[in-house]
């Protein structure tokens, strides 16, 4: 159903589009914790340490695609918010030719390039083979999973963030029953995982794309839709190439600290995956805002109201601190339980090196959910520049405490890392958030 959200309370209308957001991403992490519980627990640690090896690699290649459908979805909501259904149509047409081509060519140069990567981060030479396969697999299936990333990310433009949902929970149902399936019965190891997480990520593609051509007629293209619209695509490449960016300069950081994370052994290797498991899961909601604050800011902005792109980003920054403040304490007193999920409980020194690293980045997530909400209420409005430099800075700080934090604090300074880049990173982007909102002001006569 489609949402308008620039008429309501910001406040009401950004937590009614996040509770679905949620939702389906917790049922998300659900899934991936059981891919790593079903690893850790069957597989055993070395397997575990593969799959988690290849986090900075993965995320460098998905991260540019995702970053590249979000900056497309941004103009689609522009559009629906300014109510010019041609161009919203024709930026859906041009979205889905462009995101093929794309895939297509990432695809071929991420399967080509997997090993050479692993070999640069310094992977175990016991748990690389294992890695490759593993990335070979997701990277061939490149396809299927930006196809359902760009179709859930259209139906989001337009204010439906429930029936994303669905079909998240339908892929996360198929990829579980996968993993017991290809690990328990058919004994493939690593490959089976990733070849459940391709197969899921393609039925829902499929299914989405049924119910939209089932469900909006507002978005049934014609045949001149479909016709080449140059400036249409530079439109889109504007906002989508340096979102891509973005996320593929953040994971350079990753992958740089994930070479230092490799050279300290597989057991290290393991413990660093599944504190940044657990982290993915308690940071959850401030991501999540961040993806609702690229619909609401571009819809506001498209229809003219940059009064309540402000307030939208203040009552998003309010609920980022709400949500901190709840997971820090937890994350404290029981991530030592969580770790237990994943390894052995009596591999008390694996244990105790998650519990360190959660204790080390849990009190820095206020910065962390600002980078989100601000990254996307500049790309809503129409910034590509602001989020990827804000990603240069964090790669830059991200690169400094990993080259020298170590060497005095160990592994204790590999953890501290990212903290430290996103403070920096939250620093650049609200001064850069000001400038846009009083630039953008004077451009549309707003009083600021």
């Amino acid at each position: 159903m489609e949402h308008d959200m620039s008429r309501g309370s910001p406040t009401r209308l950004i937590l009614l589009f996040l509770l679905p957001l949620i939702g389906g991403n917790l049922f998300q992490q659900f899934y991936s914790m059981v891919d790593t519980i079903i690893v850790g627990r069957f597989l055993g640690v070395k397997a575990l340490a593969a799959v988690g090896s290849t986090a900075g690699v993965t995320f460098f290649v998905l991260g540019f695609m995702v970053g590249l459908t979000a900056g497309f979805s941004a103009i689609i909501s522009q559009k629906f918010g300014a109510k010019d259904d041609r161009s919203m149509k024709k930026a859906v047409a041009m979205s889905i030719l462009t995101a093929g081509f794309a895939s297509v060519v990432v695809s071929v140069f991420a399967v080509l390039l997997c090993k050479p990567l692993l070999l640069l981060l310094n992977t175990p030479y016991d748990i690389i083979e294992d890695a490759a396969s593993y990335l070979t697999i997701l990277f061939v299936g490149i396809v299927a999973t930006i196809y359902y990333n760009l179709l859930a990310s259209i139906l989001r433009a337009l204010g439906d963030s429930k029936s994303p949902l669905y079909f998240l929970l339908i892929a996360s149902i198929l990829n579980i029953l996968g993993d017991l399936i290809a690990v328990l019965l058919l004994g493939m190891g690593v490959e089976g995982v990733a070849l459940a997480t391709v197969v899921s990520q393609s039925v829902s593609a499929l299914l989405c794309l049924l119910y939209i051509v089932k469900r909006y007629p507002s978005l049934h293209l014609s045949r001149s839709d479909w016709s080449l619209e140059w400036p249409m695509i530079g439109n889109l490449l504007r906002i989508g190439i340096p979102s891509a960016l973005q996320l593929s300069v953040c994971a350079l950081g990753v992958m740089f600290v994930q070479a230092f994370i490799n050279k300290m052994g597989s057991e290290t290797v393991g413990a660093f995956s599944v504190g940044i498991r657990i982290e993915q899961l308690a940071t959850l909601p401030l991501g999540t805002l961040g993806v609702a604050m690229i619909t609401f800011a571009a819809q506001n902005f498209g229809a003219g109201r940059l009064d309540r792109v402000r307030q939208g980003t203040r009552s998003a920054i309010m609920l980022v601190v709400l949500f901190s403040a709840i997971a820090l304490p937890l994350l404290l007193a029981f991530g030592d339980d969580l770790a237990r999920l994943f390894i052995d409980r009596n591999n008390i020194p694996v244990i105790e090196k998650v519990q360190l690293y959660l204790n080390l980045t849990s009190p820095f997530y206020v910065p962390l959910g600002m980078i989100f909400v601000l990254r996307s209420a500049c790309q809503g409005m129409g910034s590509g520049v602001i989020p990827m430099l804000s990603s240069m800075q964090e790669l830059l700080f991200r690169v400094l405490v990993a080259l020298t934090l170590p060497t005095y604090l160990g592994y204790r300074g590999i953890c501290l890392a990212s903290p430290i880049a996103w403070v920096a990173a939250a620093v650049l982007l609200i001064f850069a958030y000001r400038m846009q909102i009083q630039k953008l002001g004077l451009l549309l006569g707003v009083k600021q």
